[in-house]
């Protein structure tokens, strides 16, 4: 087992990473559940993880009870929420219980929010089942629902007690989910790990194909670098953080744009939201244009849109930067923007007009389809 300690002092958890860790999960789960029934939160695309989860619980004796809800993203709302917290209350769940988040990023997200405020703060465990919330969601702390002005406004840093991580359940996730949860294993190449984002380039492939091997490096490497983020910079109060939003500003507004819905999902808004920052920074003079298009050849031979053609988006240059002006980044009227100096040279910019933006955009959407 792969074990990535999440150093937040008295509030530090272990990332534990591990082939086939869901069918042992009860062992690790034991020491928590304190003789109290489990609730396990999860969707209608998990039940067979679901099952494989309580027959774990029940050999060690512990008893569990499942909420199913909605899949899909519109499953972060204000309505889901009151009806899951409801529905906590009824099982009398206690402060010192521990709630599972079996799934991906909108289980995990809603979970750790709901949770975050029920009783003013209890316990969860996040059992991630996608690869972006095994790379990206399940660490860290981030928890949040969506509204009606943008993606993840309400919300709250909420650590969780424990993530386990089994590689293996990839084996049943779409491709096309796989695919938008690798666009958040190259963020961190990207970022500030120029061998790493080399390493994607050689074994993308592999790990999409279900190689075992590469998927448990991309994964525990990638937990890592998120780890050492958030240990320095918990809640974005240094900047540092703020480097792993490479991307979302563009992808968030590409997001609003489609009503956050199917038509592009979280990672594939990301992929081209990162493209998109490469690009205005080679726009800005930043980095060359030769490595932005290799973000892009990169992004595009793994089947991951690199443009706003590519994402299927139409919009003027001035609506998507009215869907930015509702990121929660916002301060003082500007908004910081993840720009590069090189593939691996990551920099918040905190003076990007956002008028040039617009401009930019619609210079995108006049290139040849």
């Amino acid at each position: 087992m792969n074990t990535v300690p999440v150093a937040l002092g008295d509030r530090s958890y272990d990332v534990r990473i591990e082939a086939g860790l869901l069918a042992r999960a009860g062992k690790a789960l034991a020491p928590l559940a304190g003789g109290r029934t489990v609730p396990i939160v999860t969707d209608g695309n998990v039940l067979p993880h679901l099952a494989t989860l309580q027959a774990s619980l029940t050999e060690e004796g512990i008893a569990s009870e499942a909420i199913v809800l909605p899949p899909g993203e519109s499953t972060k709302s204000w309505t889901q929420l009151e009806a899951l917290t409801d529905r906590l209350l009824e099982l009398g769940v206690e402060r010192s219980d521990h709630v599972i988040a079996l799934g991906g990023g909108v289980i995990g997200d809603l979970v750790g929010f709901a949770t975050s405020i029920l009783k003013r703060g209890c316990n969860f465990v996040q059992i991630p089942t996608t690869l972006l919330a095994q790379v990206d969601s399940s660490v860290g702390g981030k928890t949040a629902i969506n509204s009606r002005a943008g993606k993840n406004l309400i919300g709250a840093f909420h650590q969780p007690a424990l993530v386990l991580i089994d590689p293996q359940v990839l084996d049943t996730l779409p491709p096309r989910q796989l695919r938008a949860g690798y666009a958040e294993v190259v963020k961190y190449g990207l970022i500030d790990d120029f061998a790493f984002f080399e390493w994607c380039e050689g074994n993308a492939a592999a790990l999409l194909a279900g190689d075992p091997q590469a998927r448990e490096h991309a994964i525990s490497h990638s937990v890592g670098a998120k780890a050492r983020i958030v240990g320095e910079d918990e809640r974005e109060t240094t900047g540092k953080r703020a480097l792993l939003n490479l991307g979302h500003t563009f992808g968030h507004a590409l997001e609003a744009e489609t009503g956050f819905s199917d038509k592009l999902l979280h990672g594939e808004g990301v992929a081209a939201g990162m493209a998109l920052a490469f690009a205005y920074s080679a726009h800005r003079g930043l980095c060359s244009g030769q490595e932005a298009e290799r973000v892009a050849a990169h992004l595009r031979a793994i089947g991951l849109p690199d443009s706003l053609a590519a994402a299927g988006i139409t919009a003027s240059g001035a609506r998507l930067v009215e869907h930015m002006l509702h990121d929660k980044k916002m301060a003082a009227g500007t908004l910081p923007f993840l720009l590069a100096r090189g593939i691996g040279q990551t920099f918040l910019d905190k003076t990007v007009d956002l008028g040039d933006v617009a401009t930019f955009l619609d210079a995108q959407n006049a290139r040849p389809r």
